[in-house]
């Protein structure tokens, strides 16, 4: 059981770096990264929102950075190395 919860932490792990990575770039609504992007949405977002909310964006003005996909990705990375050495 600890092995397919690990799989499952790693993939979210895949697609939580893809949000972030995709996010940095413009997505026109027609495009095919559109639908990609709502998918990585979708799937991160409740995880996401609630530590976005505890935690806002720091930093000066409407430009904050935001620290959610990196607390979030310290969290799952620890919770992949305990999974992953049972």
């Amino acid at each position: 059981m600890a092995s397919i919860l690990c799989r499952v932490v790693e993939v979210y792990l895949y697609i939580l770096f893809a949000r972030v990575i995709i996010s940095w770039f413009p997505i026109a609504p027609e495009s095919g990264l559109a639908s990609v992007y709502k998918f990585l949405h979708t799937v991160t977002e409740p995880v996401l929102g609630p530590i976005r909310r505890a935690i806002p964006p720091v930093g000066l003005g409407g430009m904050g950075l935001d620290l959610s996909p990196i607390i979030v990705f310290l969290g799952f990375t620890l919770l992949r190395s305990y999974l992953c050495s049972i």
